[in-house]
């Protein structure tokens, strides 16, 4: 079971990674952000892109590898995806988004892969 969430979270961070890089405004729209300059599109390829298509290279590697190695990466994503997910509760004390979609549909994306990506390390 460990190499199709491995794949799945592969796909996902790959097409966020693609899409950050390739399109940076359209992937952060959602959100209520605009990227009005070189240097916030630039911000967006980097931390949405580049980290993106990194990780999910990475879950790639850990679908295929075996031990500690896919051990580490698998619960090092995971307790990223945890920490963004403590992130937006953390913000829920300042702000309170008027919609489900996009920061709690993400919230629930970020809980349930880290919980699937820590519990395949643990297995």
């Amino acid at each position: 079971m460990t190499t199709p969430i491995a794949i799945c979270a592969a796909v996902f961070f790959l097409g966020m990674g693609l899409y950050g890089l390739l399109a940076p405004a359209a992937l952060i729209r959602p959100f209520g952000i605009t990227l009005d300059s070189a240097e916030a599109r630039t911000e967006v390829r980097a931390v949405y892109g580049g980290f993106g298509v990194a990780v999910g290279g990475l879950l790639v590697w850990a679908a295929a590898a075996t031990g500690a190695s896919r051990q580490g990466v698998l619960a090092a994503v995971g307790v990223a995806l945890l920490g963004m997910a403590a992130g937006r509760l953390f913000a829920r004390a300042f702000d309170r988004p008027a919609a489900f979609y996009p920061s709690w549909f993400y919230f629930w994306v970020e809980v349930i892969g880290g919980g699937l990506l820590l519990a395949c390390a643990a297995a």
